[in-house]
């Protein structure tokens, strides 16, 4: 039998969001929604998910001192890392100092493992994982640490070929390397576009692919439950355009993705939604990567089903069931970027939403250096091509100023 408290009381149940950005200010707002005490984390003041939590805090989370320091004022029962960059280690430690101290059961539990959050904190991790000890499917790659081994990794897998750096996210460092003048210049990305610094980067071959999905794995108390494929669109390495089903899936290609998602899920193990990403050409599929948290082309759920796969996380994590994922339809999603120096300020918001079965999500990001994902708009409609459609037209007719 589960049983939840109430927040701010002495027997609240407390979750503490390692990272608060808009995904996870999604798990924060459908945590609150059954009654949790959210504690918001993250490197920078004010971030999405700290506006709806209970407290925040915030601290260089790849500080593994000032990690435990937290956990050790908090005290909170699960730990839900929302970003790659945080010391993975220090959680490997506490949980298992927490098994040892009161048993197996423990008091502090790692969405949706230590393990888990350890390994896919790096592409080197993950990738070893699926490849060399479960066997799977990936593109040639190989791992390097000095200019002159990414040399000869590059002239071993050959071009076009992509490099990105072990640990980042949105495309940050990643270039795709099509002739020769490239080499240099994408090095020198890499090591600027890391989430820990300079460093040891991936350099992978090409695999001849149709397109990409993400199977967004949930985990939880019942077993392993499968949303319906997300397709996606990328620019330099970051997600633009997310759309569900994926309408060229074939039944072959989608039982194989989901054998590849349960095969690297259970060896992660734990509970709660895991973005798997892959490759397709026709009935043949390829592991790419795997978030075990939500991910952000799983932005389309906030339309396309009647739980989120952020309520699907809330759900998990917190041991309740998932019976059923109950699909709308054919949904998009479209990001909405935001370039320069400044605070957002949205515009035209009435057009964005004029149209019928549209929806928008405002971050609520405090500030844009450069370029950052400020919003998202959404649509819904009788097939995949109209709902992208929708989605984009909502998203041209936002305006973004930073004052």
């Amino acid at each position: 039998m589960i049983r939840l408290g109430t927040p701010l009381s002495a027997h609240a149940t407390r979750v503490l969001l390692l990272g608060s950005g808009e995904l996870g200010k999604e798990v924060a707002i459908e945590l609150q929604r059954l009654g949790v005490e959210v504690i918001a984390a993250d490197r920078y003041a004010d971030a999405p998910a700290m506006q709806v939590a209970h407290r925040s805090h915030v601290l260089d989370m790849l500080d593994g001192d000032a990690v435990r320091k937290l956990i050790d004022r908090e005290r909170p029962h699960i730990v839900v890392p929302e970003l790659e960059a945080i010391a993975t280690r220090t959680l490997v430690d506490l949980e298992r100092e927490s098994a040892a101290a009161v048993g197996e059961a423990g008091v502090l539990r790692v969405v949706p493992t230590a393990r888990a959050a350890w390994l896919t904190m790096d592409r080197e991790g993950i990738r070893r994982l699926a490849a060399e000890t479960l066997g799977l499917a990936t593109s040639p790659y190989r791992f390097v640490d000095t200019h002159a081994e990414y040399r000869e990794a590059v002239a071993a897998i050959g071009l076009p070929c992509v490099v990105k750096p072990v640990m980042s996210s949105s495309g940050k460092g990643q270039s795709t390397l099509r002739v020769e003048a490239d080499i240099d210049a994408a090095w020198d990305y890499a090591q600027r576009g890391g989430r820990a610094g300079a460093g040891r980067v991936i350099v992978e071959g090409f695999v001849d692919f149709d397109y990409e999905i993400t199977l967004l794995t949930v985990r939880h108390a019942a077993g392993t439950t499968f949303c319906e494929p997300i397709g996606h669109l990328q620019r330099d390495g970051d997600y633009r355009e997310s759309w569900q089903p994926e309408p060229r899936m074939t039944p072959a290609a989608l039982a194989r993705s989901q054998a590849i998602a349960r095969a690297v899920t259970d060896d992660l193990g734990g509970w709660g939604v895991f973005g798997v990403e892959l490759f397709v050409k026709g009935d043949d599929v390829w592991f790419s990567e795997v978030s075990p948290r939500p991910h952000d082309t799983g932005l389309v759920t906030l339309v396309s089903q009647e739980l989120s796969q952020f309520a699907l996380h809330a759900r998990a994590i917190l041991g309740l069931p998932v019976p059923v994922i109950r699909q709308w339809g054919a949904s998009a999603s479209c990001a909405v970027l935001a370039e320069g120096h400044g605070v957002p300020e949205f515009g035209n918001v009435d057009a964005a939403l004029r149209a019928p079965d549209t929806a928008l999500r405002l971050f609520g990001k405090p500030r844009v250096e450069g370029q950052r994902r400020v919003a998202v708009t959404l649509g819904r409609a009788a097939d995949v091509d109209t709902a992208r459609a929708t989605a984009r037209d909502a998203a041209a007719a936002l305006t973004v100023e930073l004052r």
